[in-house]
């Protein structure tokens, strides 16, 4: 670790567990063939971050990181019973585009939930690492709290307001990204999935490399002609390249140590999914065979935030879980200003 690297770990004893996730893709189903009628001349098209996967789904023009929180939340709640989420008294949420200024969306998610929180809380610098940041500190406000329910939420909805736009749409890295959301609940206690250890590593001094752009060029709260999309260059790829290479197994490789297990024993890794480039170097890098990380790249894109817990859901979903299987959930953030993972022992949804 680095003197400017600031790094939280959490191991025994484990007093915190995942009670059951939930997820949803929109109906908007894109296929690359939809990009592909837009492309343009764009210098970065064969670079290796931007391969497109088969599709993705694009939220509505109407469809708000509420609307699509509170559509995961229903699964949950038509999967267990009506008074399921009746307990929850702190709401962390996480939204890779907010649609309003100053406020997130913790506060109408829980209101159109029907929930009466004591503590809402929205948390923005977490990334595509987001939702083992949220574990984190859902677990922090649980533990100050002396128990209690957290629901954790997420949503992605930058694929289809951001990267559809007529500036942006024929840019490589337009077909990439994707759409959801996530719910799942985090409780304190001795429950079926434990939460066997948490680490978050903070790289405050990458964070100028991610930069949102127009051309011509103004602020992104300013009216102008020029359409906002994110500002790659070839050195800013091949710094992203190696920092991403290097800090997902960082993390995850501590995070394995702390509860004493060699990382290719590892029963499942989890990670986000930015490409396959990324996938394929970070199974590589702790000897894990393709079949166990898997991933929804090729059905969604990169989900950003919302990539580990759709991943997570479509595995549980698969059957190949088996109680007491360890999983180990990692991911970086943005240009790699913040790193985190987070391993569970999976026992079933409750």
């Amino acid at each position: 670790m680095t003197a400017r690297a600031q790094t939280t770990a959490h191991a025994e004893p484990t007093d915190l567990y995942l009670g059951d996730i939930a997820t949803y893709r929109p109906e908007n189903r894109v296929p690359a063939a939809y990009f592909a009628q837009f492309a343009l001349d764009d210098d970065l098209a064969d670079n290796v971050m931007f391969r497109a996967p088969a599709h993705r789904h694009h939220a509505g023009a109407d469809e708000s990181n509420a609307d699509m929180m509170v559509a995961a939340a229903q699964r949950l709640i038509a999967r267990h019973g009506a008074g399921h989420l009746d307990d929850v008294d702190i709401v962390v949420t996480h939204s890779q585009l907010p649609e309003v200024p100053v406020r997130g969306c913790a506060g109408e998610l829980a209101h159109r939930l029907g929930l009466r929180p004591t503590t809402v809380l929205d948390v923005h610098n977490g990334g595509c690492a987001a939702f083992l940041h949220m574990i984190e500190v859902g677990g922090a406000l649980l533990r100050a709290r002396g128990g209690g329910t957290a629901l954790l939420a997420l949503a992605q909805n930058s694929a289809g307001q951001i990267f559809t736009q007529e500036q942006v749409r024929g840019k490589a890295q337009a077909a990439i990204p994707g759409d959801g959301a996530a719910v799942a609940t985090l409780m304190l206690g001795d429950g079926p999935n434990p939460v066997l250890t948490t680490v978050c590593r903070s790289h405050g001094e990458y964070s100028a490399d991610m930069t949102a752009v127009s051309e011509p060029a103004r602020k992104y709260w300013e009216s102008g002609p020029g359409q906002i999309h994110v500002g790659f260059t070839e050195s800013k790829i091949a710094k992203v390249l190696t920092r991403g290479n290097r800090l997902v197994p960082e993390v995850a490789i501590e995070a394995a140590t702390a509860i004493d297990i060699r990382p290719r024993d590892l029963d499942w890794l989890i990670t986000n999914q930015p490409n396959r480039i990324f996938l394929r170097n970070w199974r590589e890098a702790l000897e894990l065979p393709a079949e166990r990380h898997p991933d929804t790249f090729e059905e969604c894109g990169n989900l950003f935030a919302v990539g580990i817990p759709m991943t997570l859901d479509a595995l549980i979903d698969s059957g190949r879980l088996r109680d007491p299987d360890v999983i180990m959930m990692a991911a970086f953030a943005h240009a790699g200003d913040f790193a985190a993972a987070a391993a569970v022992r999976w026992s079933g949804r409750s």
